[in-house]
């Protein structure tokens, strides 16, 4: 099966690009991009994916603001055999200049959500570590992620309101990963796993004149399963980017994570990132959450539009939530990204915490899937 892109000399096996090198049912590809007001009035996520061995395309875009309900968009068609096609419906990415500019565009439709929406990259790309998870002797999450970091400019309309996305205010991370993980239906049949704890922490934020990231997956001991920390230099605009990469990432040893939870939840009150240097050295940043949006939005754990889950040929779906009304520790609400105040010392950023903690997790005193955090002070 050949697509446009097999004209291009970028094969990496002796199959057509639409052939993944992995048989596993749960491969993906996936585009996924934040934006948030600086002053945190709004904050909006989007998402799209293909799953090519499930013969599915899905999207999503959800929008919130403070003191307001969270809207959401879904999307979900048959994947189509054009990989340079990103439209479901009417949700449609467009890659204006690869590695530096995009458009989003949601058409009307019955969500009451529309957007036209320009990012333009003020970061090279910044390539994490590979994340590879096990589940017994089976790889259950093997992939590779690129973020840069950049700016929006735009529209969106939804239910409550007019947002106008100004790019002197407006700040967002675009996330692109490619690889295996669990999407869509369970698989049914063999001997059951007894799945076991695991939190997951994402921190991309911006300063004056550079950004910092940091990622982890912890086992449910606290144990370093995936640790990285890093800065890179932030440009004025994306002209002047030097290349896809700019060689100027500095990675750091490892770092640490501390998250104060709000009692009877699974949900960061505060939280530390240590970087740690080559040499030992330490910047310590202090985040304070302003803003929260429930990644349910974009189909993480969703009941009836998780990822990769066959909808049929096309079909479209919405919903409207009020996050400060939701049971904080149904399985669905436990995924989070909220808009932070990050502090070092003098210096003050902007950025996003994410975090989902799901299973019995040492450092925190989670005890079994779901419970919440007690206050034992």
């Amino acid at each position: 099966m050949l697509n446009k892109l097999d004209d291009y000399p970028i094969h990496q096996t002796p199959e057509p690009i639409a052939h993944p090198a992995t048989s596993d049912r749960n491969v993906y590809d996936r585009t996924w991009f934040n934006g948030y007001a600086a002053d945190g009035s709004y904050y909006f996520g989007i998402g799209m994916a293909i799953y090519p061995h499930r013969g599915i395309m899905d999207c999503s875009f959800s929008v919130v603001q403070p003191e307001q309900r969270q809207h959401c968009f879904y999307g979900s068609r048959r994947a189509p055999d054009e990989r340079t096609d990103m439209s479901v419906g009417p949700f449609k990415i467009e890659i204006i200049e690869p590695m530096r500019r995009a458009k989003v565009t949601l058409q009307d439709n019955e969500s009451g959500i529309t957007c036209e929406l320009i990012f333009s990259a003020r970061t090279a790309g910044i390539q994490e570590a590979r994340q590879t998870l096990l589940s017994g002797n089976r790889r259950t999450m093997d992939a590779t992620r690129f973020d840069q970091f950049g700016r929006w400019s735009g529209i969106i309309t939804h239910p409550d309101g007019v947002i106008h996305v100004d790019e002197t205010t407006c700040l967002g991370t675009k996330d692109r990963s490619w690889g295996v993980r669990g999407v869509g239906e369970a698989e049914a049949g063999g001997a059951p796993n007894t799945p076991k704890g695991i939190c997951f922490v994402w921190a991309p934020l911006f300063w004056d004149d550079h950004v910092s990231h940091a990622i982890f997956f912890d086992g449910q001991r606290g144990e370093p399963l995936v640790r990285e920390g890093l800065e890179a230099p932030l440009y004025e605009t994306e002209a002047d980017i030097p290349g896809v990469e700019d060689g100027l990432v500095d990675r750091k040893l490892t770092a640490r994570h501390r998250i104060a939870y709000h009692p009877g939840t699974r949900l960061a009150a505060s939280a530390e990132i240590d970087l740690i240097d080559l040499d030992d050295g330490i910047r310590t940043i202090k985040l304070k959450p302003i803003l929260k949006f429930m990644m349910k939005g974009l189909g993480y754990g969703h009941p009836e539009w998780k990822q990769g889950m066959w909808k049929g040929e096309l079909a479209t779906g919405h919903e409207s939530f009020d996050p400060r009304q939701l049971d904080n520790l149904a399985p669905e609400h436990l995924h989070t990204q909220q808009v932070v105040i990050a502090t070092d010392g003098d210096k003050t950023g902007i950025g996003v915490l994410e975090q989902i903690v799901v299973g019995p997790y040492e450092p925190a005193g989670f005890k079994s899937f779901f419970d919440g955090y007690v206050d034992k002070s």
